[in-house]
């Protein structure tokens, strides 16, 4: 699939969740490009699809990453990038979701898989994540998994032709 191709409509196979492969740069990479994937994350626009390979076949220590699949196609990413030596204990969140596939459940589903992860196999305390302050549905999920905001960080990046800002999110485990 060339990366400026949308995925065809997914059939009705069950959404799977799985770790990402190498072999998965051509379809991250269509949807790291795509416009509100873009809006909403610190990604510039025409990312090749050979960054988005070397990027896979570096997996971070202690981390994680996933992907959304169905019917083979792949509908989001997301992954936790553990901190190292005093931070040992957070890691940071990214997520994207395909701009045609938003608000069907997929965000919810990877979410799931990196909090059980993160609390029953990672030992991982605090994640922290930005959401730029406009995206209101992402917000409203990071809340609905226990994610407070400690502040928000004006002019934090320059998209689409001006500074936005975006809050600083962050869940930490009770024990």
């Amino acid at each position: 699939m060339k990366h400026t191709e949308r995925p065809a409509a997914p059939s009705t196979d069950a959404l799977h969740i799985r770790a990402s492969r190498p072999g998965d740069y051509e379809q991250i990479a269509a949807i790291t490009n795509l416009p509100g994937v873009r809006q909403g994350t610190l990604r510039l626009p025409h990312t090749r699809p050979e960054q988005v390979r070397t990027w896979l076949e570096a997996p971070p220590d202690g981390g994680l990453r996933l992907v959304a699949e169905r019917g083979g196609i792949i509908l989001g990413a997301a992954g936790l990038h553990r901190q190292t030596d005093r931070r040992h204990h957070a890691a940071v969140l990214g997520m994207s979701v395909h701009d045609d596939h938003r608000r069907q459940g997929i965000g919810k589903a990877l979410m799931l898989e990196l909090i059980d992860a993160a609390d029953k196999w990672l030992n991982i305390m605090r994640i922290e994540l930005t959401v730029f302050t406009d995206n209101k549905p992402a917000i409203a999920l990071y809340e609905a998994f226990g994610f407070e905001t400690e502040g928000v960080h004006k002019a934090y990046a320059f998209r689409d032709g001006s500074y936005a800002d975006v809050v600083a999110m962050a869940r930490i485990r009770k024990s």
